[in-house]
C-alpha cells in the first residue's frame, strides 16, 4: 500500500547526524569560499591601483617637468572625483528606488485579499428591494431577526422517599410477588 505523505510528514533520506556533518561541511567550504573571494578582492583592487596610478618617477626632474607632473596628476584627480561623484549619485538614487520599492511590496502585504464571493440567487422583490431603500433596509436590520424566548430548566418535585418506598425502590411489582409468596 503506498502513502501520500505532505511534505513536512515525509522521512528525510538522511539521519540527523549526517545531515549535520553535512551542513558543517557546506558552511566551511562557504566559508574558504569568503576568504579566496575577499583575497581575490584585494589583489584586483591592488591591480587597479597599480594600473591607474603607476609608482612616481621623481628623480632626475626639472622643476618645469615637475609642474607639468602636478598638472598631470590634478587632471587626473579632476576625472576620478568626477566618476566617484556620479557613482555616488546612481547609488543614492538606487537605495532610494529600493527603499521606496521596499514600502510598496509591505504596503501590498498588508491590504487584505478580497475574498472570492460565491452567487447568490435572489428573487425579483429582493432585488428591487436591494436597489431601493438600502438606507431604511440597514437601519431596520434588528427587525427581521427572530426573537428566542429562554425556556427555564424544569425542576424536580422533591418527594418525601420513605412515602413510596415501592415505587422508588424498581421493583416493579416483584415486592409484591414476594410478599403475597409468605
Amino acid at each position: 500500500m503506498f502513502l501520500s505523505l505532505t511534505p513536512t510528514q515525509r522521512k528525510s533520506k538522511y539521519p540527523a547526524t549526517r545531515r549535520l556533518l553535512l551542513k558543517t561541511k557546506i558552511l566551511r567550504k562557504g566559508e574558504k569560499l569568503l576568504a579566496q573571494e575577499e583575497e581575490q578582492k584585494k589583489a584586483d583592487r591592488e591591480n587597479a591601483l597599480r594600473e591607474s596610478a603607476p609608482p612616481l618617477k621623481l628623480t632626475g626632474l626639472s622643476v618645469q617637468e615637475l609642474q607639468d607632473l602636478c598638472k598631470d596628476l590634478h587632471r587626473k584627480i579632476d576625472i576620478v572625483d568626477e566618476a566617484r561623484y556620479d557613482l555616488a549619485l546612481k547609488v543614492a538614487r538606487n537605495d532610494a528606488e529600493i527603499v521606496s520599492l521596499t514600502e510598496q511590496v509591505i504596503n501590498l502585504r498588508g491590504k487584505m485579499k478580497r475574498p472570492n464571493l460565491k452567487r447568490v440567487k435572489k428573487s425579483a422583490d429582493d432585488m428591487l428591494g436591494s436597489i431601493s431603500d438600502t438606507k431604511l433596509r440597514k437601519a431596520d436590520f434588528k427587525a427581521n431577526l427572530k426573537t428566542v424566548q429562554k425556556e427555564e430548566p424544569k425542576k424536580e418535585e422533591v418527594t418525601d422517599w420513605r412515602k413510596n418506598v415501592e415505587a422508588m425502590s424498581g421493583m416493579e411489582g416483584r415486592k409484591k410477588k414476594f410478599n403475597a409468596g409468605q
